[in-house]
């Protein structure tokens, strides 16, 4: 190896550590890396020239060596480890991986300006959430790749509606209606957009058909008292660090309703521990709320922190519990994972927002007004509460529910 790759292994050393990778990991990583930096220099690559391929070119040789040295294969599971280490080593030396896709003909290069405008569009005009944008731009460039391929790089301009009825037969099977109706939002964004920019003679985007959906129906299932109870208490049994992490949140979703990314983005400057409140910053609406920091949530938090949570420089509470100690990502795993251990099984869906749902329709049949209700989950109006108390017919008579001209009717 050349001294610079002598120096980027080095530096990749440093940088695991930093992130407090185990020694062993480290030494893993440092290794698989080594040899992946040897097989470059033998097949002359610079390592910043390095593509997906080439690593799977690589790690079909690795385990050639696996079964030359150990007279056996590896198990399906093996090539993980390497790869672990070669995509670490990859990121420090591209400053990104994978590394993003270089064009090869003009389609290429249409669609990729045009994606690219297309996100700055999203984030700085519309000011759209990281999600929402990510779920745009899959479709967006779905949806060029598609028209590129069958009509090529030209044909924008004379799209028509059966261009946009074919392409959602294409994505139509195997979808429920929400998630066709989901679809067709995402690729009227961009025909707007492809509209606005001059790229396509007519604005499409009213010809695109979706399915009809019945008010409130992808609204989750609703957990019982009992069943959120054995949540927390099978969660409140495992004193591991996932456990105490996993019964913190629990604790969170079930007292507050919180939603998943406001508590993977609380901060640990979010709770005054002296004036008991906690602030949550609310991700649709981009407002905050301070609420006040009850019992069973402080207890179940001051747990995970003082022998759960792991040593990281991240500020957010909760992170993963395997380096690189960053923050959490999505919480619908662990609650399915948590649901599942505690033998309760949903009607429905079982995401991290049942808790929600649940926790508005246990203040409903309290009698709290609605309007503290939508001030409790973080919204502006109490239209955007309405959904989260979808109760069966029944229960809403037995709840009498004083709302001046509605009449609840079988």
């Amino acid at each position: 190896m050349l001294n610079a790759d002598y120096e980027l292994i080095a530096e990749l050393r440093v940088l695991l550590t930093k992130q407090r990778y185990s020694p062993v990991v480290i030494g893993n990583h440092c290794a698989y890396a080594r040899g992946f930096v040897e097989y470059l220099a033998q097949q002359n690559i610079d390592v910043v020239e390095v593509t997906e391929t080439q690593v799977v070119h690589y790690l079909h040789h690795a385990a050639a060596l696996f079964r030359k040295r150990h007279g056996r294969s590896p198990g399906p599971y093996w090539h993980s480890i390497p790869r672990s280490g070669i995509h670490a080593l990859l990121r420090l030396a591209q400053g990104q991986w994978p590394s993003p896709p270089k064009a090869t003909c003009a389609a290429d290069a249409l669609r990729f300006a045009i994606c690219d405008e297309y996100e700055t569009w999203l984030r700085e005009e519309r000011g759209l959430a990281t999600a929402s944008i990510d779920a745009l731009m899959w479709e967006g460039r779905n949806f060029l790749v598609w028209q590129f391929d069958r009509h090529g790089p030209d044909s924008l301009m004379a799209m028509t509606v059966s261009d946009i009825d074919r392409y959602m037969d294409t994505r139509s099977p195997h979808q429920t209606r929400r998630s066709v109706k989901d679809v067709a939002e995402r690729l009227r964004s961009m025909l707007r957009y492809l509209h606005r920019t001059g790229r396509v003679a007519i604005d499409l985007s009213p010809h695109v058909i979706a399915p009809l959906l019945y008010a409130y129906e992808g609204v989750p299932s609703i957990l019982t008292p009992d069943q959120v109870t054995a949540v927390l208490r099978s969660s409140g049994e495992d004193r591991t660090p996932t456990g105490l992490r996993d019964h913190a949140i629990l604790q969170m979703l079930a007292t507050y309703g919180l939603r998943s990314g406001e508590i993977c983005n609380l901060r640990i400057e979010d709770i005054d521990w002296r004036a008991e409140v906690i602030r949550i910053r609310h991700t649709k609406t981009r407002a905050n709320s301070f609420l006040p920091l009850m019992a069973p949530v402080g207890e179940a938090v001051l747990a995970y922190l003082q022998t759960g949570r792991p040593v990281t420089d991240a500020r957010e509470i909760f992170v993963r519990t395997r380096a690189p100690y960053r923050k959490l990502g999505l919480l619908t795993s662990m609650v399915r994972r948590r649901l599942t251990a505690a033998g309760v099984t949903p009607a429905g869906k079982n995401g991290a927002h049942i808790f929600r749902h649940a926790r508005a329709v246990e203040m409903l049949r309290a009698a709290v007004p609605q309007k503290v209700i939508g001030d409790l989950l973080g919204h502006r109006s109490t239209e955007s509460t309405a959904p989260y108390l979808k109760l069966a017919t029944e229960d809403l008579r037995a709840i009498a529910l004083d709302v001046p001209g509605r009449e609840v009717r079988s």
